[in-house]
């Protein structure tokens, strides 16, 4: 059996995570049971989510435990089994966390997935056609309801959620605008990913400017809006948010590293009847199946086109992930195993 290379949460983060949190260490695979499946992943998917498993905090999840592998998606290919539904080269998505191979129990319902990479590359089963994408599906589909006409604002828009949430929305004939950080990302969210305009929100660092700029991007209010970042953003959204506007509530990270998020002006939600819902898609596993396939036809028809920032090497992951909760990636952030 393989030499396996994992990365365990080594500390807990006080304030802001650090490279040093984390662990590097080898291991012997152990030989597989009878009903066991052996996978070499092929990418690791790094996710926002992770930073918040990290703190040892009531949490809609269990705290990672320390001295463990760190939790993730993870995609690769079967190199040995002992179970009749998977054969060797099967290609499979699975949460094998942050390390080389993962030894699988076949029989447990749903900790792995076989899938094809006839039309969709196998990096972007993390991704667009995986969890990222299914969260957006589920805020848009089943939380905001969106109507043909009506304006959607999406945070972190061209990041993995939110460039699905761009070709979804624009599937359903919505004015769809994007809130992410920098000119380039802003470029790419219009004229890649059918944005209708896109905010800096490097530009607009406070509650009063975000709030001006959103009025010029959404000149009829805002009807729907995905939040994946809070802090004055979702204060500035408030401020534009039309009666019976709806908020799919999926992350916060501007308060991953445990300071409070204080909203300035919460009257607005009574005022404008806003239904504010918070959510986690592995609640909600039966909507997968159908958000999975439309979200694999968008990108097999060049309808979402999802950008991806690769890392290569486990020893990378540490720093990507890093790097990605401070906004360095462009598009879905990943490592590349093999």
């Amino acid at each position: 059996m393989p030499r396996n290379q994992q990365i365990l949460l080594d500390n807990r983060p006080q304030g802001e995570a650090t490279a040093s949190n984390f662990k590097l260490v080898a291991t012997d695979t152990p030989p597989l049971q009878d009903g066991q499946v052996l996978v070499r992943h092929h990418y690791l998917s790094l996710d926002p989510y992770m930073r918040g498993r990290m703190n040892d905090s009531k949490s809609y999840a269990a705290s990672q435990p320390l001295g463990e592998v760190m939790i993730g998606g993870t995609v690769g290919e079967v190199v040995e089994s002992r179970h009749p539904k998977y054969a060797v080269g099967d290609k499979v998505v699975g949460m094998g966390g942050w390390q080389e191979y993962s030894v699988v129990d076949g029989n447990t319902p749903g900790l792995l997935r076989k899938v094809d990479t006839t039309h969709v590359p196998l990096s972007h089963y993390l991704g667009a056609v995986g969890m990222p994408g299914v969260t957006a599906w589920y805020g848009l589909v089943k939380i905001i309801d969106p109507k043909p006409g009506q304006t959607m604002v999406v945070s972190a828009a061209t990041g993995a959620v939110g460039s699905a949430f761009a070709a979804l929305a624009k599937a359903r004939g919505c004015r769809v605008v994007g809130i992410a950080g920098g000119p380039e990302k802003c470029r790419y969210a219009t004229e890649e990913l059918g944005f209708d305009a896109c905010i800096d929100h490097r530009e607009h660092p406070d509650l009063k400017s975000m709030a001006r700029a959103l009025k010029e991007a959404c000149p009829d209010g805002i009807d729907g809006f995905f939040e994946n970042v809070g802090g004055h953003i979702l204060d500035a959204v408030l401020l534009r948010a039309n009666a019976f506007a709806r908020i799919a509530l999926c992350g916060m990270i501007a308060g991953y590293d445990g300071q409070p998020l204080p909203l300035q002006n919460p009257a607005l939600i009574l005022i404008n009847r806003v239904k504010i819902e918070g959510f986690i898609v592995s609640e909600h596993m039966e909507v997968w199946p159908e958000a999975l396939k439309e979200l694999g036809t968008l990108v097999a028809t060049g309808k979402l086109r999802p950008r991806e920032s690769v890392a290569q090497g486990l020893a990378a992951a540490p720093e990507a992930f890093l790097g990605m909760l401070k906004g360095k990636n462009f598009g879905k952030q990943l490592v590349k195993l093999v």
